[in-house]
């Protein structure tokens, strides 16, 4: 999807695309305790397993571009099982170079959101 682009500025206005289109989050889902610790801006993540045993996913942010990193983590992951979350290999992150044209806390959030987003996977697995 990002081989489209030829600079970060596109990748980075794609991304912010991303979080525009992301659904909204029930209101009741943004609890503290869905907040990502580690994000630099409000982030909210709930997860749900459906009747096929995936997990899905929905999110929120205060900051346009937090909102389209966890909505592209969100793309990559929803509608997968909790299996197929724990072992996914997220090259895409390197290889679109959306780490190295972060700031260090966005940086960090980003791992935090995809260290959580596996910690709800293994908790699904728990249930």
């Amino acid at each position: 999807e990002f081989d489209m682009f030829s600079d970060w500025m596109e990748k980075y206005e794609h991304i912010i695309e991303i979080g525009k289109d992301l659904p909204t989050m029930e209101q009741e889902d943004k609890v503290d305790e869905n907040l990502i610790k580690g994000c630099q801006s409000r982030v909210w993540l709930s997860a749900k397993l459906n009747y096929e045993g995936e997990v899905i996913f929905s999110a929120d942010s205060d900051a346009i571009i937090t909102k389209g990193i966890i909505g592209l983590l969100i793309q990559v992951l929803n509608n997968e099982s909790p299996e197929t979350v724990l072992k996914s290999d997220l090259f895409f992150i390197a290889q679109i170079g959306l780490a190295e044209h972060l700031s260090p806390t966005r940086a960090n959030g980003l791992l935090s959101m995809v260290k959580r987003m596996k910690t709800e996977a293994l908790q699904s697995l728990a249930q």
